[in-house]
């Protein structure tokens, strides 16, 4: 089943579009927390610039009211601490990922739930394999890009960021119906 969706002739599209793997590697935490305070650790060998991992991490920080995830797996420690940072800063998160995945090492669903964010999986025999995320109602972030180390460093991906509150309905709604289908799969 799938939904048509196209923008007006003549419209402008405001959208990101984010490569993977980001070559200069893991982002440096001071770097992260603060662009314009210098790292102060010699020889820090981490990213001191605007990769693509910390682009994707100012959206999911940008998240004031709303910040729904349905992806197949989260593994990237940076990534889940931007959740649970949403869920800290009083943003109403919501998670659903594939459930032969949350249980898999390194899996970093058991902290997104012990921080008080609800976690739903799938419960199936095939995989949950979406990757996408709704930030507000009004930003989606969609694309090939699996919420994972792996991604990050390694992997071929890509990540679209459109603001469009038409297509985040869309998306929405495919997430309150997987959400409600896996209501009996609490994590």
């Amino acid at each position: 089943m799938g939904v048509c969706f196209s923008s007006p002739a003549g419209g402008s599209t405001n959208a990101e579009v984010l490569f993977f793997p980001d070559t200069a590697g893991m982002p440096c935490r001071t770097y992260l927390n603060n662009p314009n305070k210098h790292c102060t650790r010699p020889n820090c060998t981490y990213a001191h610039s605007d990769t693509s991992l910390v682009k994707l991490l100012r959206h999911i920080n940008g998240a004031t009211k709303t910040l729904d995830v349905c992806v197949f797996t989260i593994t990237c420690n940076e990534i889940a601490d931007a959740v649970i940072g949403a869920k800290k800063r009083g943003v109403k998160v919501r998670v659903i990922s594939d459930d032969d995945q949350a249980s898999s090492q390194g899996s970093d669903l058991g902290a997104i739930a012990q921080a008080g964010i609800p976690v739903r999986t799938d419960a199936a025999t095939t995989h949950m394999h979406h990757k996408f995320a709704v930030v507000d109602g009004t930003k989606l972030i969609n694309g090939s890009f699996n919420w994972t180390r792996q991604a990050v460093l390694g992997n071929q991906e890509n990540i679209v960021i459109i603001k469009d509150a038409k297509l985040c309905q869309v998306f929405t709604k495919e997430f309150d119906s997987m959400w409600g289908k896996f209501s009996g799969n609490k994590y």
